[in-house]
């Protein structure tokens, strides 16, 4: 009980936090529909063609708006040696990755939820059809980018370049999370269903999430004290 208050602490304070500054939301957001507009104007959305790019485009998209979340997460701490008091505060250091992790998955869960209709829109698809199955691979593919990220927004922390270091470190490491998520979307984002052939790619994804997840875990009072 004691690791869960702390996570939920730690998650709290960090979407109030990011909920007064706006500055990854606002980036984020705007980013993501940028992308989804201009691509929109740059193919011809017929149904093949959509079909096509439909699973890359959508998360090339989150992929890159994600990274503007997490570059923020534990360096909005770094002012006044906030991210040292917390370090050595007596909290569990898997608690505080927690609940930094949960928060910056709240904030990529929306932006993929407001770009989904925007998509729908310009690229005249009806993705709504497989609603419960899409939601699925964002929810997989969104938490597989934000535990990566979270870890890596930590091990780059004090690093001059972190903004050009954590997506260099972070996309090599989502490939097969990015793939799978990919595949999947390419049916359930124009509203077809998941061919029975293709169904072992959210096994990948929920491997995925659950062996990077616990490694984050366990390696996290490495990464952030040494």
């Amino acid at each position: 009980m004691e690791f869960l208050r702390q996570t939920l602490t730690i998650m709290g304070k960090d979407l109030r936090a990011e909920v007064r500054s706006k500055e990854a939301i606002n980036a984020s957001f705007g980013f993501a529909l940028v992308i989804l507009i201009l691509f929109s104007f740059a193919f011809d959305t017929n149904e093949e063609t959509t079909r096509a790019i439909s699973g890359g485009l959508i998360w090339i998209c989150f992929a890159f708006a994600g990274t503007l979340v997490l570059n923020r997460s534990f360096v909005r701490e770094l002012p006044n040696d906030c991210l040292d008091a917390m370090i050595a505060a007596p909290i569990s250091r898997a608690a505080l990755f927690l609940g930094k992790a949960l928060a910056n998955f709240a904030i990529v869960m929306a932006v993929e939820l407001v770009s989904m209709p925007v998509f729908g829109v310009f690229y005249n698809v009806h993705w709504a059809r497989q609603f419960w199955p899409l939601l699925a691979v964002l929810v997989l593919g969104g938490w597989g980018l934000t535990v990566i990220g979270t870890t890596f927004s930590a091990l780059t922390v004090n690093i001059r370049l972190r903004e050009i270091m954590l997506p260099l470190l972070i996309y090599p490491m989502m490939i097969p999370c990015l793939m799978a998520a990919m595949q999947l979307s390419m049916y359930l984002a124009i509203g077809e269903p998941v061919p029975a052939d293709q169904q072992l790619w959210f096994k990948l994804l929920v491997a995925f999430d659950t062996i990077f997840t616990a490694l984050s875990l366990v390696l996290i009072e490495t990464v952030l004290v040494g």
